[in-house]
């Protein structure tokens, strides 16, 4: 991983694009709600870096602010999912039998529904919010990492030191926490980093066809839209958002593909 370039890339775009998410009133020059109608869709320059859209607002500082949505938005999603698909899969697999037959015939279930389209309808039904949002998509996105948990608990369970503790009369809910979830957790962190990026995919994508946060508040895919109707004129309005989301989301898949080695 040393001679790794493509790895130390996308590790340092990640940093920056938390640090700029962290540090976004000190690095944005304008508010992103700031109005100047003498700056309609101007072109980038040194006054605006990334152009200005159709009432005058800076892109740039609107997708600085973006990008507090989008990563926070995305890693509770995240958070949320792994937390379900964790302990799930570790009961599943740690009781195995009838219980396991049942929670991943389940799993199968949830399986086959298209997910962005389950999100679709429980958005619409629940009001485009970014609570919602977070929500629906950490509720909809821990199966695979409840069979990853299951396959591990499998195997953990018949290890050595899990069964010194039956023997000791230890309480299921000890050897769950204590044994098998953290002995599980390396191939966790690797389908959770490459859920971060599927996870900012689908919230530009609800962004993006008006069902994800809600205007005046910008998100990268809120801004991809705006950009779509004016794209004849104002190209900067759709490259930048569509750019920086690409290389987000190809920077956390390299990571993940490495850690995954």
């Amino acid at each position: 991983m040393k001679r790794d370039v493509l790895f130390y890339f996308s590790l340092g775009f990640i940093i920056l694009i938390f640090l700029t998410a962290i540090f976004a009133p000190y690095i944005a020059p304008y508010s992103p709600y700031a109005i100047d109608t003498n700056a309609i869709l101007q072109p980038p320059s040194w006054h605006h870096l990334f152009g200005t859209d159709r009432i005058g607002r800076d892109v740039f500082s609107r997708m600085v602010y973006a990008s507090r949505i989008s990563m926070s938005v995305s890693l509770i999603a995240v958070f949320i999912s792994t937390t379900i698909g964790v302990v799930y899969g570790a009961i599943s697999g740690y009781f195995g039998g009838w219980v396991d037959t049942v929670m991943m015939r389940f799993v199968d279930i949830m399986l086959t529904f298209p997910v962005f389209f389950l999100i679709l309808a429980i958005v619409v039904v629940l009001g485009p919010n970014i609570f919602n949002v977070m929500v629906v998509i950490g509720l909809t996105g821990w199966m695979g990492i409840a069979r990853i948990v299951r396959a591990e608990s499998l195997k953990i369970r018949e290890l050595g030191y899990v069964k010194a503790a039956k023997l000791l009369k230890k309480s299921s809910f000890y050897i769950l926490f204590r044994h098998v979830i953290p002995n599980s957790m390396s191939p966790v962190i690797v389908f959770a980093t490459l859920g971060i990026g599927s996870a900012i995919l689908t919230e530009s994508g609800l962004s993006f066809l008006g069902l994800g946060v809600q205007p005046p508040t910008a998100s990268w895919g809120s801004i991809l839209s705006e950009g779509k109707d004016v794209i004849q004129v104002a190209w900067w309005m759709t490259l930048f958002p569509g750019l920086i989301i690409f290389l987000t989301v190809i920077s956390f898949t390299i990571i993940g593909e490495r850690l995954k080695k």
